[in-house]
């Protein structure tokens, strides 16, 4: 016996929303991947970031797959990675697509990598890496990044999304 394709649909759906809803309910770090080529550059704010591995150092980002961002990776072969401070709340809303794509470099203080990729200033680390592996999962990519050059800030107070929103880490 089959089931109905309207429930099946259905199930899914409210899958989605429910994971959607518990996603929510954790903190991560907000952070901005980037890449360039010539003179384009685009980036995208992801919180499906993690430390992957120490030796060697390596980072794992998830970018849409069909994202321009996605292509850019694949073609340089490496990406830039940023850690956002708290005070980087406007680089984390234009990255996550408030306001036009075309201005989202005018927030935040940024220059290029010796890779040619963009480099935030200011942020509590900031990567610049090559691209060691990718593999797709469902909707998106995941791109494994080996940092070449990282630039570490003096203060840690990081950007972090939760429950929709922006928010800081307080001490307890």
């Amino acid at each position: 016996m089959s089931a109905d394709p309207a429930q099946v649909s259905n199930t899914a759906n409210e899958t989605q929303h429910t994971f959607r809803e518990a996603m929510a309910a954790m903190a991560a770090t907000a952070c901005v991947v980037t890449a360039a080529q010539g003179d384009e550059r685009v980036g995208r704010t992801v919180t499906a970031a993690l430390s992957l591995a120490v030796n060697p150092p390596s980072l794992l980002v998830s970018i849409k797959a069909e994202a321009r961002l996605a292509s850019l990776i694949r073609a340089r072969e490496g990406f830039s990675f940023a850690v956002l401070q708290a005070d980087q709340h406007s680089v984390a809303e234009s990255f996550a697509g408030k306001g036009p794509r075309e201005r989202r470099f005018e927030h935040g203080s940024w220059e290029a990598w010796p890779s040619g990729h963009p480099r935030l200033r200011g942020a509590v680390a900031a990567m610049d890496c090559v691209l060691a592996e990718e593999i797709e999962i469902g909707d998106h990519v995941l791109f494994v990044g080996r940092p070449q050059h990282i630039d570490l800030s003096d203060t840690y107070s990081p950007l972090v999304w939760h429950g929709r929103r922006f928010s800081t880490i307080h001490p307890l």
